[in-house]
């Protein structure tokens, strides 16, 4: 048997003729970036994650860095994330002459851990913004975070790549804080045929400046009030997240699922007592969408032979991220080493994403189970 990691020609299949009839309409209509496709697909994901002001981009990445241009965060600001993220979060802050303060996980969730959040806001009192990361599809601790930011007068930008439709008590992931932004690149939970992005935002002056600034801040045609960049998303691209867009809930539905009998399968065998799964710290709010499972995430101090073994299997899985940032190479001029963030490192050493994508069968999951137990006998 073969798992793979992903298998984006699962969901693509049964959606084949919808995508085509979208394309065409594109290609038909030749309103090929922004325009009514995108207006669309915006207006959808108001509603669905209810968001005040949702901005088509051309990218997550893209989606991240024209929000910090628009707040004017530059040379000398500080902003305070986590090291156990995507490369675009700190990456973004960086090219814009800011610096990255890097704040530890919480080992549980591995999500920011607001503890050492409420340090750094004390060690870095001109902090401009605050980046929780909601990782592997699980909201932060939102409410500590928003209560932090309140505190500190310090506005909360959700890193939400990886969460779109992951709910908190406070609401969607993305559209709590002051404003977020989403991925869809085409291994995320909603994605698309290449790259595309959104800013969401409740401000409203914020949300005029950005619409300029993701077209070279020309507005109107030819007149450049700000200096912004070519972050448009193509109407291909709004087109077909609008066709996939109603299905996101019932997909998250099968990775939750998926999720259960993952849980279920090892602790029947005993495996719960030798790795470590995933916590679901809003189960108890009585809300569906509490962990849409971008990724399911386990733990063991012997990921790589673990890893090994399961590709000599056919079983695909990844590692996210094996070096944590305030160790990448291109981040040495902050001064950090090792032990900095120790539980950012030890996530690092030890966790292992293993296949969860909802079009899956309970044969393949069980083919996983299994052949972890084989490597644990």
């Amino acid at each position: 048997m073969q798992v793979p990691l992903l298998d984006l020609r699962a969901q693509y299949s049964p959606l084949k003729s919808q995508f085509m009839a979208e394309i065409e309409a594109v290609c038909d209509s030749q309103a090929l970036v922004l325009g009514p496709k995108t207006e669309a697909f915006e207006q959808a994901v108001s509603r669905y994650c209810g968001a005040k002001h949702c901005i088509g981009a051309s990218s997550g990445t893209d989606a991240q860095l024209l929000l910090l241009m628009a707040l004017e965060i530059g040379s000398g600001d500080e902003v305070i994330t986590t090291p156990y993220t995507f490369f675009a979060t700190a990456g973004c802050i960086s090219r814009l002459g800011a610096r990255p303060i890097f704040v530890d996980i919480d080992p549980v969730t591995y999500n920011i851990c607001p503890t050492a959040l409420e340090a750094a806001l004390k060690a870095h009192p001109k902090a401009r913004a605050i980046i929780p990361v909601h990782l592997y599809g699980c909201c932060a601790d939102m409410a500590a975070i928003m209560a932090l930011g309140a505190k500190y007068g310090v506005p909360v930008l959700e890193d939400a790549a990886q969460a779109l439709g992951s709910q908190h008590l406070l609401g969607h992931a993305g559209a709590i804080g002051d404003a977020g932004w989403f991925s869809f690149y085409p291994t995320k939970n909603l994605g698309a045929f290449g790259d595309a992005g959104m800013v969401v935002c409740k401000d409203d002056a914020l949300a005029t400046k950005m619409r300029a600034m993701r077209n070279h801040g020309m507005e109107p045609r030819y007149y450049h009030e700000w200096i912004g960049g070519n972050f448009r998303i193509d109407a291909i691209q709004s087109a077909i997240l609008s066709v996939k867009l109603p299905h996101l809930d019932t997909w998250s539905a099968g990775r939750r699922a998926h999720a259960a009998h993952y849980r279920a399968a090892f602790a029947k065998r005993g495996l719960d007592k030798v790795i470590t799964l995933p916590v679901e710290p809003w189960a108890d709010s009585g809300l569906a969408n509490h962990h849409i499972y971008n990724q399911f995430i386990v733990r063991t101090t012997r990921r790589d032979d673990l890893r090994a073994h399961l590709t000599a299997s056919k079983i695909g899985s990844e590692v996210y991220y094996p070096l944590p940032l305030h160790l990448q190479k291109c981040f040495s001029c902050l001064g950090h080493g090792p032990g900095d963030f120790p539980e950012s490192e030890r996530a690092s050493h030890e966790t292992l994403a293993l296949p969860i994508y909802p079009e899956l069968s309970t044969e393949q999951l069980d083919y996983v189970v299994d052949k972890i137990g084989e490597f644990f006998a």
